[in-house]
């Protein structure tokens, strides 16, 4: 198959992340790739964009790829480099470090690249994987990543996906969200010159739902799930619209 593609990757672990290159790597087989990212850091950033101060994108080469880095947010690297890359057919972003399940979609950086990409009107792949103490294995996981490309840039249809490759992964699986509560904490600590901080953390609260992302992660399995950009609860409105008919 020819495939010919405008790929344009972005993430939110930064410019320099092993992730990305990993993903750049094996994006070029599907067609010409370009990235664009933040030039430190953005994790957890969701879908800030930047409207205060004038953002900068500068040529920095990645090894042979093209690639420019940004003093902003993962959604900020996408809006430009679109600008500065015309006709982009599909925004692939990760390979994050760290999965993105649940109701961690809300608020991740890496997940907000690829929406933005649906906002303007191109299609966007989130793609991440878990972490432990050590870095994860992106030759190990290329493969995966390979297939998971190779079933979904062909398909237009598929506007928004949520990826997560979990190591020797046994399988792909298409699933839902997982919507999980969580138990919210705050702890306090001090830093070494004693100054009080505070960290936000997080307890899951219910078990898993056979079906949703996480279930599937957790038994080996790389997760699959479309997105859509209409937050309308259908039900509750139409529910509403019955109890306050004028």
């Amino acid at each position: 198959m020819t495939w010919g593609m405008k790929l344009l990757i972005c993430n939110d672990d930064g410019i320099y992340s092993p992730g990305l290159a990993a993903l750049a790597k094996v994006a070029r087989r599907f067609g010409d790739v370009r990235i664009v990212a933040p030039d430190v850091e953005q994790s957890s950033m969701g879908h800030a964009i930047t409207a205060s101060r004038p953002l900068t994108y500068r040529r920095t080469p990645i090894g042979s790829f093209d690639a420019y880095r940004v003093n902003g947010t993962p959604a900020d690297c996408v809006a430009l480099g679109a600008h500065q890359w015309d006709q982009v057919d599909v925004v692939l972003s990760g390979i994050n470090l760290g999965t993105n399940l649940g109701n961690s979609m809300w608020h991740s950086g890496t997940l907000a690249a690829a929406k933005q990409a649906a906002l303007l009107g191109m299609r966007g792949i989130a793609l991440s994987t878990p972490v432990t103490d050590t870095e994860p294995d992106f030759e190990a996981l290329a493969p995966w990543v390979d297939r998971v490309l190779e079933l979904l840039l062909p398909d237009t249809t598929l506007h928004l996906v949520n990826v997560n490759i979990p190591p020797s992964a046994k399988g792909m699986r298409w699933t839902r969200q997982s919507v999980r509560h969580y138990d919210g904490q705050v702890v306090p600590g001090a830093d070494p010159m004693g100054r009080q901080h505070f960290w936000l953390t997080v307890r899951p609260i219910e078990t898993l739902d056979e079906g949703t992302d996480r279930w599937a992660l957790q038994r080996g399995y790389v997760t699959l799930t479309p997105l859509r950009l209409d937050l309308t609860n259908e039900a509750e409105l139409a529910a509403a619209m019955k109890r306050h008919r004028e």
